[in-house]
C-alpha cells in the first residue's frame, strides 16, 4: 500500500492536535513535481515521543572523538556515561606501536553524588595525572557530561593547568548531553576543538607524497576506512589524516598540508571541512563510498579535481579490476535481494549513502530518513542561508576562523573551481532528497510510532536502523540491518564492503527466523464486518 496525503493525514490525526502540527512538518511524501519540498529538521523532540535520538555528549566523544587510538579520552561524569560511549560503534584501529593504541580503553572520573555536590574538578585533576602516569598519550581530551554542566566544574582551566603540568596537548570538551537537540551539536562541538587544538599544530609544510588527501567523516566502523584506503592507496593518494576512524593525534596535527579533503558523512565534519578551506585554502568533495556505483564515482571525481592523466588512467585500471572481481559475486546475491523493498532510516548521511547500494541489490528504498540531520542534509547546502538559528542552535559557538598568512595556499585557480563545481560536488552537497523517487517518504527524527506505522502501511522486507529500534522492528517480523555498527560485521565500504553488505542483506531475507514471528497486522483481519440478523426484506 502506498502512502499518500490522506493516508498520512489519517496516521497523523492519532497524535494530539499540537503534536500533529509539529510532525507534519517533519515527514514529506516526494514529489518533483514540486518546485520545493521544504522539510524541518534539528528542532527539538516532543517530550513523550520515543526518539532514536542520542545526546550532544554521544556525538561528541562517542562519534567524533573516540576513535583517535593515540589520545585518552577521560569522560567527566557518572559512569553510565563512558560505558555508553565505550567501543559501541565498533571503531577499529591498529598501531605500528601497541603502547599508543587506546581505542579499547574506557576511563571515567565515575562521579558520585558527594563530587556532585562538593564538585569534581579536583578528581578530575588526579584523573589526568593517574593517565598520564600508566599510558602517557600522545594527547587528551576531556569529555562533559550532563551533570558536570549543572554544577559548573571549570574543565578549561584543569585542562589549561593540567597541560602546563604535563606538557602534553589537553582538550576540554563542554558536550554536555543536553547541550543540543541530537547528537549534532556534539559533532559540531567535538569539529570546533579539533581545530582549535590539533590541525595545523604540526610542523609539516608540505605533504609526504602524491595528491595528498584528508579522508573527513570516516569512522572506520567495522573497517570501513582501512577498505576506502586500500583502494586509495592502490591508486596512489597520499592520506595525510583520517578524521577520525583509525586516526591519531600526530597525523590530524598535519592535516593542513592536504590539497583535498574528502567528505563522508556531511553531517559530522562539514564544519571542519569549511574551516580547512577558509584557514588553508583546501577544497572539500562531497564522496560516498557505500555502493559500487557511489565509489566509483566518487573516485573519478578525485582524479577529476587532480587532473592528471596518469592518475586518472590508474582510477579507471582499478575500477576495471573491482569489478570484474565483485560483479559476479554481486549478481548471485541479486537473485535473493531482487524486488524487495527497504526502509533506510539511520544517522546523519547513511540513510542516504546505503540507498545506492540496496538499489545495486534490486532492492527499492520506500521510505528514509535521518536521526539527526539538519535540512541541508534533505535539501542540500542551498538552503543554509534560510536556516535561521534558535536557541538550541546558538547553544553552540562557532568557532570563526582566518586566512593562515603562513599556510594559506589556493590549491585551484578562481576559474578551474568554478568549472569543477559545474562537474563535481566541490564544496557542496545537493541532499538526499533529490535522489529520492516520487512517493517515497521522508522522515525526520522517526519516532517508534510512526516507525510502527508505516511498517504496518509499506510492510518492508528489510529495516536499516540503530541500535533502539532494532528489536522493535524486528519482533514485528521485518529483518533490521543496524548500521550505526554493523551488527558486528563489515566493513560495508568500497568494493569489497558492498560484497559483504550484499551477503549480509541476503542472510538475514533467508534465515528461517521469520517464519516464527508473526507481525500484529497478521492477527487482525484485513476486512471487518457485521452481518445484520434476517438478511434483505427483498428477499
Amino acid at each position: 500500500m502506498a502512502v499518500n496525503e490522506k493516508v498520512l493525514e489519517e496516521l497523523l490525526n492519532r497524535y494530539p492536535a499540537k503534536v500533529k502540527r509539529n510532525r507534519k512538518k517533519h515527514i514529506i511524501i516526494k514529489d518533483a513535481a514540486l518546485a520545493r519540498q521544504e522539510i524541518e529538521a534539528n528542532t527539538r523532540t516532543i517530550p513523550g515521543i520515543i526518539t532514536n535520538r542520542g545526546c550532544a555528549f554521544a556525538g561528541c566523544k562517542g562519534v567524533v572523538l573516540g576513535p583517535l587510538k593515540d589520545v585518552v579520552h577521560i569522560v567527566h561524569g557518572p559512569i553510565g556515561c563512558a560505558y555508553y560511549t565505550w567501543g559501541t560503534r565498533r571503531n577499529k584501529a591498529k598501531s605500528e606501536d601497541p603502547t599508543k593504541n587506546f581505542i579499547n580503553y574506557c576511563v571515567s572520573t565515575d562521579m558520585q553524588e558527594s563530587d556532585i555536590v562538593f564538585g569534581g574538578e579536583k578528581k578530575l585533576a588526579r584523573m589526568i595525572d593517574e593517565v598520564m602516569e600508566i599510558f602517557k598519550p600522545n594527547c587528551i581530551t576531556i569529555s562533559a557530561t550532563c551533570p558536570v554542566g549543572l554544577i559548573g566544574d571549570d574543565l578549561q582551566a584543569v585542562a589549561k593547568a593540567a597541560q602546563e603540568k604535563h606538557g602534553v596537548p589537553i582538550l576540554a570538551f563542554n558536550c554536555e548531553g543536553y547541550k543540543g537537540v541530537s547528537q549534532s551539536a556534539g559533532h559540531h562541538i567535538a569539529n570546533n576543538g579539533l581545530m582549535e587544538g590539533i590541525i595545523g599544530q604540526g610542523d609539516w609544510e608540505e605533504a609526504p607524497g602524491k595528491y595528498p588527501i584528508n579522508i573527513l567523516g570516516e569512522y572506520n566502523i567495522g573497517g570501513d576506512s582501512w577498505e576506502v584506503e586500500r583502494i586509495l592507496k592502490e591508486i596512489g593518494y597520499t592520506v595525510i589524516a583520517v578524521m577520525t576512524g583509525d586516526g591519531s593525534y600526530e597525523e590530524l596535527k598535519n592535516a593542513h598540508v592536504a590539497e583535498l579533503n574528502l567528505v563522508q558523512c556531511h553531517r559530522s565534519i562539514n564544519y571542519i571541512a569549511e574551516m580547512l578551506e577558509i584557514k588553508y585554502g583546501t577544497p572539500w568533495l562531497k564522496v560516498n563510498f557505500i555502493g559500487i556505483q557511489a565509489t566509483i564515482d566518487s573516485l573519478r571525481n578525485m582524479a577529476l579535481y587532480f587532473g592528471d592523466p596518469a592518475l586518472i588512467q590508474k582510477t579507471e585500471e582499478v575500477i576495471a579490476r573491482e569489478l570484474a572481481r565483485v560483479e559476479p559475486i554481486i549478481e548471485q546475491y541479486k537473485k535473493i535481494c531482487q524486488g524487495k523493498t527497504a526502509f533506510c532510516f539511520v544517522g546523519g548521511s547513511r540513510g542516504h549513502h546505503y540507498q545506492g547500494l540496496f538499489a545495486e541489490l534490486g532492492i527499492e528504498t520506500v521510505l528514509a530518513g535521518y536521526e539527526f540531520a539538519h535540512r541541508d542534509d534533505y535539501e542540500g547546502r542551498a538552503v543554509i542561508p534560510e536556516i535561521k538559528p534558535d536557541a538550541d542552535t546558538k547553544n553552540i559557538p562557532d568557532l570563526h576562523v582566518t586566512p593562515d598568512e603562513r599556510r594559506f595556499r589556493l590549491k585551484l585557480s578562481p576559474e578551474r573551481m568554478e568549472e569543477l563545481k559545474k562537474k563535481i560536488p566541490l564544496s557542496d552537497y545537493k541532499g538526499m532528497n533529490i535522489e529520492m523517487k516520487d512517493g517515497s517518504v521522508i522522515v525526520d527524527d522517526l519516532n517508534h510510532f510512526e516507525t510502527e506505522e508505516f511498517i504496518r502501511l509499506l510492510k518492508p522486507d528489510i529495516f536499516s536502523s540503530g541500535i533502539k529500534d532494532k528489536y522493535v522492528v524486528q519482533k514485528m517480523g521485518i529483518p533490521s540491518k543496524q548500521l550505526h555498527s554493523y551488527d558486528y560485521s563489515g566493513p560495508y565500504a568500497g568494493f569489497n564492503g558492498a560484497v559483504k553488505f550484499a551477503e549480509d542483506i541476503t542472510m538475514a531475507f533467508v534465515s528461517p527466523t521469520w517464519n516464527f514471528i508473526t507481525p500484529p497486522w497478521k492477527n487482525k483481519p484485513l476486512l471487518e464486518g457485521i452481518v445484520a440478523e434476517g438478511g434483505c426484506s427483498e428477499c
